[in-house]
């Protein structure tokens, strides 16, 4: 039999027993229903992490020398902190033997930052995250202003009282006038506003706009770093991904010798870069998707059994047409295809509705909730794959069965 004409008389049944192929394909249904949106939800918490959480902090072809890493996703052991707490802190002489070190081209920035308590006369005291600034900060993370302007050279290098705010900030220090030219109060000091950063968009509903950037010789500094002279991080930015080993290797050995550390010795600060802060959420990432894969099994398997069952029931009722074909020169073989493809059909077009309701599910998820998701590709494919392939094997033995009944007997069934 061709295999078109097989699944043209499998629909025709399906369409005749409505009710019937519905609830066989119910299991099939919710198994892959569950897969798809499993995988979207941790598909799309994996894109989130890379992408805009992760890759807002870390910025494209970087990495930031570090006294302990920034970024940190599980459970760090005690030990792992106490040993971090030990750790000489960076400093300002430290930058430049960096700078020195690096590569033509690369682009290089110091910072610290600290929650630090904002005011204004138009609104009462916030707190906002405060950075101080030196080097080429904006154009390693790609941040312009929509209003005003950016630090001029002669203003990080002096240090100057003057601050750049972030969209958040404007609304709620200066709701109703320009800020533009006005001045903020932080630690008693007054800054003149100078620029409103872009947005840096949220992350699981907590905004990443509610920044001011100063220059790093300014007052505020010494808000933010308790030690003198001290620093939180030298950012360092390669022009292509390839230079990214090199410039490591460079800045690694000049801060293992202003360090005196010995060869034998493991380096007491941190290369950070955007794979070292997802290094454990790759890991669980990789469970995740398995369980993911594995827990709507036990519905497909649910579902294979009420096929399987159904098929039987199917054979049963329809011995007397098996027995008609036979007797008209059916062969075991075209009997055997048409009760495979019948159920493998079946099955994936429970596959197709729950692929749908997945999407669904997936959709509900992001509209509700603050956590992302994203319909993989893939997860579509291997949901139709799981369709067919539980049909044909819940259809192996009800085929079988009916490809060997003996035409006269089943010509007596009537």
């Amino acid at each position: 039999m061709p295999f078109f004409e097989a699944v043209r008389l499998a629909l025709a049944t399906i369409r005749v027993q409505k009710l019937k192929s519905f609830f066989t394909a119910l299991g099939v249904c919710i198994g892959v229903m569950f897969l798809i949106a499993v995988v979207s939800i941790v598909d799309g918490m994996g894109r989130y992490m890379e992408q805009d959480l992760v890759g807002k902090l870390i910025a494209l072809n970087s990495f930031e020398v570090r006294r302990r890493p920034n970024i940190n996703i599980g459970d760090v052991d005690p030990g792992l902190w106490r040993e971090y707490s030990r750790r000489p802190r960076l400093l300002e002489s430290d930058v430049q033997p960096v700078v020195d070190a690096l590569p033509d081209g690369t682009l290089w920035s110091m910072y610290s930052d600290g929650q630090v308590q904002v005011e204004s006369p138009f609104s009462r005291p916030r707190t906002a995250q405060v950075t101080a600034v030196d080097g080429q900060y904006f154009e390693i993370k790609r941040l312009g202003v929509t209003e005003g302007r950016l630090f001029t050279a002669g203003e990080l290098s002096q240090g100057s009282n003057s601050v750049i705010i972030g969209p958040d900030l404007k609304q709620r220090l200066f709701p109703t006038v320009d800020p533009i030219g006005r001045n903020v109060k932080i630690g008693g000091r007054l800054y003149s506003v100078i620029g409103v950063g872009e947005s840096l968009g949220s992350a699981f509903g907590m905004s990443f706009d509610n920044y001011i950037y100063a220059p790093f010789r300014a007052p505020v500094r010494r808000m933010l770093n308790s030690e003198p002279h001290a620093i939180d991080a030298i950012v360092v930015q390669v022009p292509a991904p390839e230079m990214m080993t090199d410039a490591q290797e460079r800045v690694r050995a000049v801060m293992r010798a202003r360090h005196k550390l010995r060869p034998a010795q493991a380096d007491n600060f941190t290369l950070e870069t955007a794979d070292t802060a997802l290094a454990f959420w790759s890991k669980i990432r990789g469970y995740l998707v398995l369980a993911g894969v594995a827990l709507p099994a036990f519905g497909l398997v649910v579902g294979a059994i009420v096929i399987m069952n159904i098929m039987l029931v199917a054979v049963a009722e329809r011995t007397y047409e098996i027995g008609i074909r036979k007797a008209l020169g059916a062969k075991r073989r075209d009997i055997l295809i048409q009760f495979l493809i019948e159920s493998s059909t079946l099955s994936t077009l429970g596959a197709m509705l729950g692929i749908g309701a997945g999407a669904a599910v997936a959709v509900m998820v992001r509209s509700l909730t603050p956590m992302p998701t994203f319909v993989a590709p893939w997860s579509i494919v291997v949901g139709v794959a799981i369709g067919a392939g539980v049909g044909v094997i819940s259809g192996v033995y009800p085929a079988s069965r009916a490809s060997l009944l003996d035409p006269i007997a089943a010509l007596r069934q009537e």
